[in-house]
């Protein structure tokens, strides 16, 4: 399964992080670096599995975050900053 972000999200940068703001909930979201990185890959071309090797690559992880992975887009999914897409 792919993921896609959200339209109508205000997303700043931020040193630690990514603030992001939900214009239709009007909720604002922090993202930590790991989870920004994957709503950064929630962009409807890498699949759970490809993120999943991307964040452990990204972070020089002997083991693949699987579990963990799964559990931020899941979030991401529950709050409305992405959507399953084919």
């Amino acid at each position: 399964m792919r993921y896609l972000q959200t339209d109508g999200l205000e997303i700043t940068q931020m040193p630690d992080g990514w603030v992001i703001y939900h214009h239709k909930t009007d909720l604002v979201h922090y993202l930590n670096p790991t989870a920004a990185l994957v709503f950064e890959l929630c962009n409807g071309r890498h699949t759970l599995a490809e993120m999943t090797g991307i964040v452990s690559a990204a972070y020089d992880l002997s083991a693949p975050l699987t579990d963990d992975v799964q559990t931020c887009v899941s979030r991401l999914v529950h709050e409305g900053l992405v959507t399953p897409c084919s």
